[in-house]
């Protein structure tokens, strides 16, 4: 008999060691979840256990398959903690097409940085930690696992598994265990039809499932809604919870305005000093609003804004008093402050908090939860009897009086007051409001070249973007992104500058073109065809492709109106005007019209209203054909005709 020793020697090596089985092999993918996507969440699995009121655990993995170089991006991790946040681990893999194991994550490939860190106006405790598992050839999959240990109970995770376009899922699940003391609070949103959640009981503990498979990738539509708005999620809320020592409940808007005003009370203290001083400020003012301006005015004059995100001073403001003495603060300090200085003029305020971003969707206020980013004021005037609410984004020295714009503007925020949350709303901006004025004085030459002129009046969410331009950058930056603005192909910008409206209902902002176009409208025989439409033409959006999926978006509502006042070179009239144009539809109107003047020049005059609408998918066949219309009329050539001598 050979010794035990020499028979293993024997052995082929892979008898002894098994190679691990292949995971999330590319070939195993339906065919259906491939179908227009570029990458495929093979899992995406959470387990959330709730400890007590001030403590939960979340555990994650997730595996994406990366099918082409656009999801790329994927192929990163970023986790943020902070001190209310321990990031307890961070661990990853990537597997070729065939899942083979091509690396394992090393701890020395994970960076951390602290968000200060770059600089700026920061005060803040977060740090992320990132990893990179990107491959130079797809397709691969990379697979994360991580842990947080949250003492922040105010904020419970979200799920959503599929949270960008062309992104594909074959399996997801939530599990959920919470003490049967502190009842979970959820919504679910955009379930496919018979997904709910799965409930148990046992020692004192609830548990609640949701599991996804089979979702296949969601196109990048036209005007349509958020993603957040389309996809499958499961939104979690605690009631009952505690932040470092400070309890509260969130199971109503109430209660959770009561939390943060009781968190704050007593912070807006002034030194004496101050109070005098703005007491004396407003002496003479004739009203409540005239005070509140002069007191908004000596903030934009006296703070700058900094970011504070340090533990519980995320949501408990600087005292009013620090602010005076330093000269910053974060949003909240300063909303604080400057109801401070309010009530030293005599003009109660409250402060609110609201989801701010240009981009950022209304909170759902049918599930009372923390779905804010930022502190306004708000302070709720009356002017001849009647309503006259007024609101203040007190962290910019620029902002104009009582304007909220697309930052903060029509949506709701949570009013804090001694009797707790109130939800309200912030200023609607309309088309009425969100206006465009342009009016052009265009000079034809007889061999096709034209100079323009063009004052453009922008007020509202219309000004908004110029409105930054103007403060926060030079005239050389200033022409550039007008320059990379106009869709025009070839002309020389002469004269640009931007100046603030005079003072109005809305703010706005003036801008002053002077162009020269060289080959504009060169002579064709006789004839000389043109479009005076310079800077207004609507283009025309791409058929659908395949049925369409989502509803139809259209977030803002608008009101552009031009006036071109055409001048022709000696010896030239119009052969023909293009007939009028009108159209009116649940998007918006359209009207378009020219007309020879006594003088013998030619004014075009064009009216675009857009509306601020959300409709069903059904509607969208009708928006193609009315911007399809559109289009078509802001082409429209105007012929002219050299005259016999």
């Amino acid at each position: 008999m050979k010794p035990l020793l020499l028979l293993l020697a024997a052995l082929p090596l892979g008898s002894l060691l098994a190679a691990p089985a292949p995971k999330y092999p590319v070939a195993d993918l339906p065919a259906a979840l491939r179908e227009g996507a570029h990458a495929v969440v093979r899992a995406d699995n959470h387990v959330v256990a709730v400890k007590s009121a001030s403590r939960l655990v979340e555990t994650v993995h997730r595996a994406i398959t990366i099918l082409d170089p656009a999801a790329d991006d994927l192929g990163r991790l970023a986790v943020h903690y902070d001190a209310l946040n321990t990031l307890n681990y961070l661990r990853g893999a990537v597997y070729d097409a065939e899942g083979r194991l091509l690396h394992q994550l090393r701890a020395a490939e994970i960076h951390d940085q602290g968000l200060g860190d770059a600089g700026g106006s920061f005060m803040t405790d977060v740090r992320v930690r990132y990893a990179d598992l990107r491959q130079p050839q797809a397709p691969y999959t990379v697979e994360f696992d991580y842990e947080i240990t949250s003492d922040n109970a105010l904020f419970y995770p979200d799920w959503q598994p599929q949270h960008e376009e062309g992104v594909a899922v074959e399996a997801a699940f939530l599990r959920v265990s919470t003490p049967t003391a502190l009842p979970l609070r959820y919504q679910e949103r955009q379930l496919p039809q018979g997904v709910a959640a799965g409930h148990s009981s046992t020692s004192g503990q609830d548990v609640y499932e949701w599991a996804l498979a089979n979702l296949p990738a969601v196109d990048d539509e036209e005007m349509a809604p958020p993603l957040t708005d389309r996809t499958p999620a499961v939104v979690l809320a605690p009631g009952a919870f505690e932040v470092q020592g400070y309890a509260g409940n969130a199971a109503t808007w109430q209660g959770l305005g009561q939390w943060s005003y009781t968190l704050n009370a007593g912070r807006d203290q002034l030194p004496p000093a101050l109070v005098a001083k703005v007491q004396a400020l407003v002496k003479d003012a004739p009203d409540a609003r005239t005070r509140a301006r002069r007191v908004y005015e000596l903030l934009q004059g006296s703070t700058r804004y900094i970011s504070v995100q340090l533990g519980i001073g995320g949501w408990q403001t600087f005292p009013a008093s620090a602010v005076a003495g330093s000269g910053y603060g974060d949003c909240k300090a300063l909303s604080n402050y400057t109801k401070a200085l309010l009530a030293a003029a005599g003009v109660p305020a409250y402060v609110a908090l609201v989801g701010a971003g240009s981009d950022e969707a209304d909170l759902r206020a049918d599930f009372p939860s923390s779905q804010f980013n930022h502190a306004i004021l708000c302070a709720p005037l009356s002017t001849a009897g009647r309503p006259d609410t007024l609101w203040l984004e007190c962290t910019s020295q620029t902002e104009p009086f009582g304007y909220m714009g697309s930052f903060t503007g029509n949506r709701h925020a949570l009013l804090l007051t001694p009797e707790g949350g109130k939800l309200v709303a912030t200023p609607r901006y309309g088309a009425p409001e969100n206006r465009l004025e342009r009016r052009v004085e265009l000079t034809l030459d007889a061999s096709g070249s034209a100079t323009a002129t063009a004052r453009t009046l922008r007020t509202g969410q219309e000004q908004d973007t110029y409105a930054q331009l103007l403060h926060e950058l030079g005239a050389p930056d200033q022409k550039k992104y007008i320059v990379d603005h106009l869709r025009l192909s070839t002309f020389t910008l002469t004269r640009c500058t931007l100046a603030a409206a005079p003072a109005g209902a809305l703010p706005g902002v003036v801008e002053n073109l002077s162009l020269t176009l060289p080959g504009f409208a060169p002579p064709s025989g006789k004839r000389v065809f043109l479009n005076p439409n310079l800077f207004s033409r609507l283009p025309a959006l791409p058929p659908q492709i395949g049925e369409r999926q989502a509803e139809v978006w259209l977030p803002q509502a608008s009101l552009h109106a031009d006036t071109v006042r055409l001048h022709l070179p000696a010896g030239f009239k119009p052969e023909n005007l293009p007939a009028p144009v009108q159209l009116s539809t649940p998007y918006g109107t359209y009207a378009s019209q020219y007309a020879t003047l006594p003088d013998g020049t030619i004014r075009y005059v064009r009216r675009l209203e857009l509306r601020r609408a959300r409709l069903p998918k059904a509607a969208y066949a009708g928006y193609l054909d009315f911007r399809r219309k559109i289009s078509s009329a802001d082409k429209g050539q105007l012929v002219l005709v050299k005259t016999e001598s």
